[in-house]
């Protein structure tokens, strides 16, 4: 089955052209003009991607934004006419995976959508779950499940740096491979943005910030996962 898109944009010209556009391409969509309306239909089913727009009438776009990376599992692309630098790091700060500036050229739209479904990763490794150190990563669902059997929801975001993490134990992961392999401009914004998702996944391993046992920064290098790690 093709993959499902929600557009939220009070705008109905951009919902329109959106639709278009990835109908064109493949995709399934529905679309929204309003926050309530677009929560509402996530209560029904969860799509593979969000569209969100900031300048929402009856919802802070931004917190919409971080509630959709925490609980609901599904990919983020914030489309905003926001251009300033701070509402971008913000938006990535806060969970989203990716931040396209209106106007936008709707075959960019469509191409970062796909980049961000690929899933390569996956496909390369044959399976969507990891154990490692008692806890079991269910990439299929999103979760964190420790040994005890309680879960931890983690956002498509933070998915995305642990399964690079899993996939490459006790190696090191240097900034310049991540913005390779998760894509993304380099820059301050994508380092920070990275150091956000970190410190979140340390936080759902009930790390200690100051001594972290798995997860360990190489000053001025990278990361380095230093547990093992078997995928099924």
């Amino acid at each position: 089955m093709s993959k499902l898109v929600f557009i939220l944009d009070d705008e109905a010209a951009i919902r329109s052209i959106l639709t278009d556009a990835l109908t064109e391409a493949g995709f399934r969509t529905a679309s929204f003009a309003r926050a309530t309306e677009f929560e509402a239909a996530l209560n029904r089913s969860v799509p593979d991607m969000c569209l969100v727009d900031l300048g929402l009438p009856d919802r802070d776009g931004l917190t919409l934004v971080h509630r959709l990376a925490l609980e609901v599992g599904a990919a983020v692309i914030i489309i905003s006419g926001r251009a300033q630098v701070q509402d971008r790091v913000t938006g990535l700060e806060l969970g989203a995976d990716d931040y396209i500036i209106k106007p936008f050229d709707p075959a960019e739209v469509v191409a970062r959508i796909r980049a961000q479904l690929r899933g390569p990763r996956q496909a390369q490794q044959g399976g969507s779950t990891a154990q490692f150190a008692g806890w079991t990563a269910h990439f299929d669902r999103y979760t964190l499940q420790d040994a005890d059997g309680s879960e931890t929801p983690f956002s498509h975001a933070e998915g995305e740096v642990l399964r690079l993490f899993l996939e490459s134990p006790k190696r090191l992961v240097s900034r310049a491979q991540m913005q390779e392999t998760l894509g993304g401009a380099a820059g301050a914004s994508f380092d920070r943005a990275m150091d956000v998702r970190i410190s979140r996944l340390r936080t759902k391993l009930r790390e200690d910030p100051k001594n972290p046992r798995l997860i360990k920064t190489i000053y001025g290098a990278g990361y380095i996962f230093v547990g093992d790690v078997e995928w099924s």
